[in-house]
């Protein structure tokens, strides 16, 4: 199946840690956010098709600034770092939060936050908590139920299904499973991020 998006000359470009490093053009900014380890790496590697473009870690809580890759001149993937991860410490947990929450306050260019759960496990405390402040930003959201290749294909749409019950009752955000070991959800992917680029 071809890929409905073809990325050609995509760019680690900068590693951020604060507002004035942000890159500084107009390009709109498609951003991850999601736990440590859900996968927001391997998404951007899958999306792009390329195998280590954006370095994944099996370490959870390896990602400490805000990266952004950009996508041919068009758009930047830009990858936050994971929250949640129990082995960090308080005080760099409350710098990773506040590097999040600063990020998506002060950038303009966010065309899109794609918000990545696990598929196996009900969204955390964490995850809540992260949901509610993306909803409370009233930038445009799409959820990814990550990891589906780790159940029955089966069972895939119902889970789905279930996942946004538990996060979104009122079920007006788009929610979709994705995988980076199947490929074939990443075209329901692009067809949400053509629509904000």
């Amino acid at each position: 199946m071809e890929p409905s998006y073809i990325v050609k000359n995509p760019q680690f470009e900068i590693s951020a840690v604060c507002p004035k490093q942000y890159p500084k053009n107009d390009m709109p900014e498609i951003v991850l956010v999601g736990k440590s380890n859900v996968g927001k790496s391997s998404f951007i590697n899958t999306m792009i098709n390329r195998k280590k473009l954006a370095r994944t870690s099996s370490e959870p809580g390896k990602t400490r600034q805000i990266n952004f890759y950009n996508i041919d001149e068009n758009f930047y993937f830009v990858d936050l770092p994971g929250y949640g991860y129990s082995k960090m410490s308080k005080k760099e947990q409350e710098k990773v939060g506040s590097f999040i929450e600063e990020y998506l306050v002060k950038s303009p260019k966010i065309a899109l936050i794609i918000f990545l759960i696990d598929i196996r496990h009900n969204p955390t405390d964490n995850d809540k908590l992260m949901y509610n402040y993306i909803i409370s930003s009233k930038k445009p959201c799409l959820i990814l139920a990550n990891k589906a290749d780790k159940i029955a294909p089966t069972k895939v749409m119902d889970t789905v299904k279930n996942l946004q019950k538990l996060i979104n009752p009122i079920g007006d955000i788009t929610m979709i499973p994705f995988s980076s070991e199947r490929k074939i959800y990443s075209n329901m992917v692009w067809e949400e991020i053509k629509k904000v680029i």
